[in-house]
């Protein structure tokens, strides 16, 4: 899960400076539109699929398009940072395979009484872990077709931080841990709208490989904490240290940032 992006609001990921967000070309955004059309179509097809084998029930394939359908709209609306290329790309192709593999995830939250819950986990941690490898290979994609950009990190970024909501409602939802763990996939989202609030947190943050690293420690913590061969004892003290060290890492940029705020007062009072 390494990304690196300052030209988004703060997160526990890391930022690089885009250029100048110019309108997207009509080629780009139809190219996008029939990809993100393909892949809604394919997740339709592969959710019904899915719930009538395993009897989860309409409601899961439903539940599953409903994320997609919101994510593909926040795509297409922050399209035009992939500006001026008129490509869509395979980067971003793989990211939208990403984002309907954690749709598929989202489908499963809830109550499923006729599935049992060890199979209900086995599933997750599979489509989670594919999920997770894909991350290594968009940017790669996209930086071999030159067409790597601010959107393509944006769109890596906002799947991730959606897998680690996803993952922390089943861990719950699973009985893996308590309520709690569901801050470890709100916490990006409250220090983004913190940034609405207070325009000292809404600033780029460097690159940090601690940020990376908590990131993919989150995300794998998840996903192991689901695997029935862990026990809920275990999987509760995985899960309070994950969401401890991403706290941790928030803090630290919070710390930061405020430190920048103190220093651009004191040169504004010099002046």
């Amino acid at each position: 899960m390494a990304i690196d992006l300052k030209a988004l609001p703060p997160s526990s990921c890391d930022h690089t400076a885009g250029p100048a967000v110019v309108g997207a070309p009509a080629a780009l955004r139809r190219d996008a539109l029939h990809a993100g059309l393909a892949a809604l179509l394919a997740l339709g097809v592969t959710a019904w699929v899915v719930a009538l084998r395993a009897a989860l029930g309409p409601g899961f394939a439903m539940q599953a398009l409903a994320v997609f359908a919101l994510g593909l709209v926040c795509m297409l609306r922050g399209l035009d940072s992939h500006a001026p290329r008129a490509r869509f790309g395979a980067g971003n192709r793989v990211t939208l395979l990403r984002l309907a593999l954690v749709a598929l995830l989202a489908g499963a939250i809830g109550r499923h009484p006729g599935v049992p819950a060890e199979a209900l986990a086995w599933g997750a941690v599979v489509v989670a872990t594919v999920a997770a490898l894909l991350d290594a290979l968009d940017g790669p994609l996209a930086r071999a077709q030159g067409l790597a950009s601010p959107f393509g990190a944006r769109f890596d970024m906002e799947c991730d931080a959606l897998l680690v909501l996803v993952l922390s409602l089943l861990v719950f939802g699973l009985g893996k841990a308590g309520v709690w763990i569901v801050a470890a996939g709100l916490m990006r989202y409250a220090f983004v709208a913190s940034g609405k609030a207070w325009s000292w947190i809404d600033r780029p943050l460097p690159p940090s490989l601690r940020r990376k690293t908590v990131c993919v420690l989150q995300i794998t913590a998840l996903i192991v904490c689901l695997g029935p061969i862990v026990a809920p004892a275990w999987s509760r003290w995985i899960a309070s240290l994950s969401l401890a060290a991403l706290g941790a890492s928030f803090a630290a940029d919070l710390r930061w940032l405020a430190a920048r705020r103190a220093i651009a007062k004191e040169a504004g009072s010099a002046h």
